[in-house]
């Protein structure tokens, strides 16, 4: 259940980076916008942790800083597999994908901030 939770809030955060920023787009029917989610999930699972080990060096370099230009990379590999498959997810240059990866990370968190349950305290 917590999957398909998070799922929902990627496609949403996915979709409210492609109506603000230029470059990012989506042309398909809504419910394929968790289909791309999808992609995106499995992209950050499975290539995201590799291209960390392999551009260590780069991020221990910037302080970290680097890891922005990975998020970029996720969402236009996204982009890639979203177009090889149909789904209607379109990125357009570098630009587009750096700033739709902060678009989508801030709306996530936020998302995820606000249906958090509450934890309990322990007494």
């Amino acid at each position: 259940m917590a999957f398909l939770f998070r799922l929902l809030i990627n496609a949403l955060a996915l979709w409210v980076a492609t109506r603000i920023v230029p470059g990012l787009s989506f042309d398909g029917p809504a419910p394929m916008l968790i289909a791309v989610a999808l992609v995106f999930a499995v992209v950050n699972a499975v290539v995201r942790p590799v291209l960390k080990i392999l551009t260590f060096p780069a991020l221990i370099l910037t302080l970290g800083l680097f890891i922005f230009v990975i998020n970029a990379l996720m969402l236009w590999l996204t982009a890639v597999l979203s177009e090889a498959f149909g789904l209607g997810f379109h990125v357009t240059g570098f630009r587009g994908a750096f700033l739709g990866s902060l678009v989508v990370s801030v709306v996530s968190l936020l998302l995820s901030w606000l249906t958090a349950s509450p934890k309990k305290e322990a007494s």
